[in-house]
């Protein structure tokens, strides 16, 4: 891997940081990337689906998960996880997208995990493959292509350290604040940086000094190297040894900080869990000295770094290693934005045209095009092309709902209201408001049910005695008149038509073996029509692709309801019309077809 990332790497969130996950967006903006950086959030404890945050002038939704395997499953691109879990949750995140796999970098933000865990976990990384940057970090950059969370700090401080586009340096440090004070030093004195790693300031961290240095070395774009190391541990003499082996070939300039311990009588814990000599080849002044007799650049001290990195500049740039970098042209984030109240994720009436998802109107409104009322409500209700067999079933779904007479709730409500007067819309509400568990609601219930019991693996004799310990009667079994010898025509036109051109339908042959038990016990208990609706709906959706969630999901909505409201809706209106042009008069209920029973009211 010459490049740790890319204008095209992703990255899964996990935690919900809002803070920092717009300071990524903000920098994707900012350098023009086509796409977010951040793909998806995970977030185990939020009930939400999404999170809106800014990109630019505008918003934009990013998915929120429950577990890494969700975000990763939905979004298989995404090959970097920025773990921002706290130290006492950072191991199990780690481990678990390591063996998840697909992940070529992990970052940790996390500082004080415990060591042995630490170690373990690095171990585990390193045999997989991945590039493990922290625990203990701030992230790391590739300007112009990639940046993790705050790495960089604020956006005006980005553009003043030509953080936002490619420079020639590799930047490696252990300090995320000292990090960002060099690229400003470097982008001062030189072109900036290619490529930056803060490596993290914990006792064990996972990609170490010379890792990222020897993938350097195999990236074009870095021309030289800058190394902050720091006192204690043994690391930068690891770098030493390649340069000496010559795997390392790229000018370095290095130093390590706490050279001031020498003065103390005692030894100094510094601020990292690292930082503390155990032995006199760990102090910085040791360190220093060896990396100086090797051959890289080893200033007198931290404050002639920056003249030694203008020095090494200014030769790579006169043997004409290194080229002038023109700047490019970035965006300018807007510094007051207004998030937006509304969310719309199916149309958009903007533009010369409007569109169903993304389809423009006369793509699909006129018969020479092929669609029809089923393609539209998959595209506005789904977001999705389905294939003509699911559109197809989907309007044959709605014809045969479309009206069962006058007599039912719904279409009586509906002419009663048309005769007192009201408007066509005023009428139909009151058809529509008597849809619900009693009148539609089958449809519903029966894809619930029969789902529940085919999901868990039950018996048809299992399902009858768990409906019945429910106390629910089965929705989508039973029916006024029809039985065996008098079937629906409805339900036998339905299952013909899946038989025909369902991929398969293993929730209508469940259904048909439930059948055989209750007509077994009486004749009329058979699979009615919203039965077979509500159950071939899951059997529809199931060929198309969808997870169990996802249908669960449907239901639970009122998805399968909303077929029979748009299918009874024309009924309903066909009653109102119907009224209307008879010209009716008000409606009142025979007194003879009433049960009074009026006693005198007792005095209280």
């Amino acid at each position: 891997m010459e490049k740790l990332y890319t204008k095209d790497t992703q990255a899964i969130f996990w935690n919900n940081n809002k803070t920092a996950i717009q300071r990524m967006l903000d920098y994707d903006y900012t350098i023009q990337r086509k796409t977010p950086s951040v793909a998806a959030i995970v977030a185990p404890t939020s009930g939400n689906k999404f999170e809106k945050f800014f990109y630019g002038p505008d918003e934009i939704m990013v998915p929120l998960f429950k577990s890494t395997a969700e975000a990763k499953k939905a979004h298989p691109n995404a090959d970097v996880l920025l773990n921002f879990a706290s130290f006492r949750t950072a191991y199990d995140v780690t481990m678990e997208a390591v063996e998840l796999g697909g992940f070529k970098s992990i970052m940790v933000t996390a500082e004080g995990i415990p060591e042995r865990l630490a170690r373990k976990m690095n171990n585990a990384a390193r045999k997989a493959g991945v590039t493990v940057i922290g625990p203990a970090t701030v992230g790391a950059i590739v300007p112009g292509a990639f940046k993790i969370a705050n790495i960089g700090g604020t956006i005006e401080n980005i553009v003043n350290s030509k953080l936002h586009r490619a420079g020639s340096c590799g930047l490696i440090t252990r300090s995320g604040g000292l990090f960002n004070e060099l690229s400003n030093i470097i982008a001062i004195n030189a072109d900036g940086i290619a490529e930056g790693v803060a490596i993290g300031g914990d006792r064990f961290v996972g990609s170490v000094f010379i890792d990222n240095m020897l993938r350097m070395e195999k990236n074009p774009d870095v021309k030289y190297m800058v190394l902050l190391g720091e006192v204690g541990g043994t690391e930068e003499y690891k770098v030493i040894e390649a340069v000496k082996s010559g795997k390392i070939t790229k000018p370095i300039i290095a130093w390590c900080i706490g050279t001031i311990a020498k003065h103390f009588s005692s030894g100094v814990q510094f601020g990292h869990a690292g930082a503390s000599a155990n032995a006199d080849a760990e102090t910085a002044a040791a360190k220093n000295k060896a990396m100086a007799e090797a051959g890289i650049h080893v200033p007198a001290s931290f404050n002639d770094l920056p003249k030694t990195i203008k020095e090494v500049y200014t030769d790579l740039l006169a043997n004409g290693t290194i080229s002038k970098i023109p700047e490019p042209v970035i965006n300018t984030v807007p510094k007051v934005r207004r998030s937006k109240e509304f969310i719309c994720t199916i149309s958009d009436d903007r533009g010369d045209e409007a569109t169903y998802a993304g389809f423009p109107i006369s793509s699909v409104a006129t018969p020479d095009t092929g669609k029809g009322i089923g393609d539209v409500i998959s595209l506005l209700w789904f977001k999705k092309q389905y294939p003509e067999w699911a559109t197809q079933f989907i309007e044959t779904v709605m014809k045969t709902v479309a009206d069962h007479g006058p007599a039912v709730s719904g279409a009586h409500n509906a002419k009663v209201t048309a005769r007192a007067g009201k408007s066509v819309v005023e009428a139909l509400v009151t058809g529509l408001l008597t849809i619900g568990p009693r009148f539609g609601g089958a449809i519903d219930g029966a894809a619930q049910h029969f789902k529940y019991a085919d999901d868990n693996g039950l018996t048809p004799a299992e399902f009858l005695g768990h409906m019945k310990k429910e106390g629910i009667p089965i929705p989508g079994i039973g029916h006024r008149i029809k039985s065996l010898k008098n079937p629906d025509l409805r339900v036998e036109g339905l299952k013909k038509f899946a038989k025909e051109y369902f991929p398969a339908t293993p929730l209508l042959d469940y259904a048909l073996t439930v059948e055989q038990l209750t007509t077994s016990k009486k004749e009329n208990l058979i699979l009615n029509v919203d039965g077979t609706i509500g159950i071939l709906m899951v059997d529809m959706w199931r060929a198309l692709g969808y997870t169990e969630d996802e249908i669960n999901e449907f239901i639970s909505s009122g998805t399968l309801n909303a077929f029979f409201i748009v299918g009874r809706s024309i009924g309903f209106i066909g009653h109102i019309l119907d009224e209307k042009r008879l010209a009716m008069p008000m409606y009142r209920h025979p007194m003879d077809d009433i049960l009074y029973d009026v006693p005198v009211a007792e005095k209280i």
